[in-house]
């Protein structure tokens, strides 16, 4: 608890000097098409947050890379348990794992521009830069769980779903929080990024590229603390769900 209570300050400390440094950069600049001042963009924020448009764009955004994160976290999973049970399978998806993985998330983005709308593109985007952490990370898990007590649990002759739950999932957790953690945050640059390219309507990306081609640089800003704000609160959100199932598995 001491230590807890003790990070709180020097992390509003740091946070306080960094603003500083900030508003110290903008006024010797003096431009506020260069750089805006801290006090330039939360006004520029509060004024909109009170319009409808503010509110569409982010639910827009918001759903878009949750269903991409979501829909990557439950194939990823699906994958890692047939590639640990089958080596066929993990032959086939390995090659498709691999080239998410390594090709630059741009390329992605315009071959999808190509093939589908824009409309729909930071779901699938989202999903593919989720899709291998979620299936490295748990597969990893299912190969590290001790052998010992998965051949005691079949000496006892527990029924498959109870070995699941009692044996594997408690040693795969671990990892899964790991990929949850490591996927949270590429969803919402990829979803972002793709979403600036492809302009959908009603998207936090739409009103970056359109704050960028007419020069309003407090918009950018006030945006980007936005998207900042919006993956904080997913991620809590998310990792408060995983510790909700994983303090469930512990008094199974």
């Amino acid at each position: 608890m001491r230590d807890d209570n003790r990070r709180i300050p020097v992390r509003l400390w740091a946070a306080l000097c960094w603003i500083a440094v900030w508003q110290l950069a903008a006024m010797a600049i003096g431009r506020e098409l260069l750089l805006p001042t801290p006090l330039q963009v939360v006004a520029r924020l509060f004024e909109l947050v009170q319009t409808a448009q503010f509110w569409t764009s982010v639910g827009g955004s918001l759903l878009r890379i949750a269903c991409g994160f979501f829909s990557a976290v439950l194939l990823g999973v699906l994958f890692a348990g047939l590639a640990s049970r089958f080596t066929w399978a993990e032959a086939l998806i390995s090659p498709v794992m691999l080239t998410f993985k390594t090709v630059p998330v741009a390329s992605f983005i315009i071959l999808a521009l190509i093939w589908f709308s824009s409309r729909n593109l930071a779901i699938l985007i989202s999903f593919m830069m989720v899709l291998p952490v979620i299936y490295i990370n748990v597969l990893g898990g299912i190969r590290s769980v001790d052998p010992q007590l998965d051949e005691m649990a079949r000496v006892f002759r527990l029924p498959l779903s109870r070995r699941i739950r009692c044996v594997l999932l408690p040693q795969v957790m671990p990892a899964f929080r790991n990929g949850i953690t490591l996927g949270l945050g590429l969803c919402w640059k990829s979803g972002v990024a793709a979403e600036v390219i492809g302009m959908p309507r009603g998207s936090i990306g739409e009103r970056l590229q359109q704050a960028k081609v007419y020069l309003e640089t407090p918009d950018v800003f006030a945006w980007t603390l936005v998207i900042v704000a919006v993956s904080l609160l997913f991620e809590r959100l998310v990792l408060l769900l995983v510790k909700a199932a994983e303090h469930r598995l512990e008094r199974v």
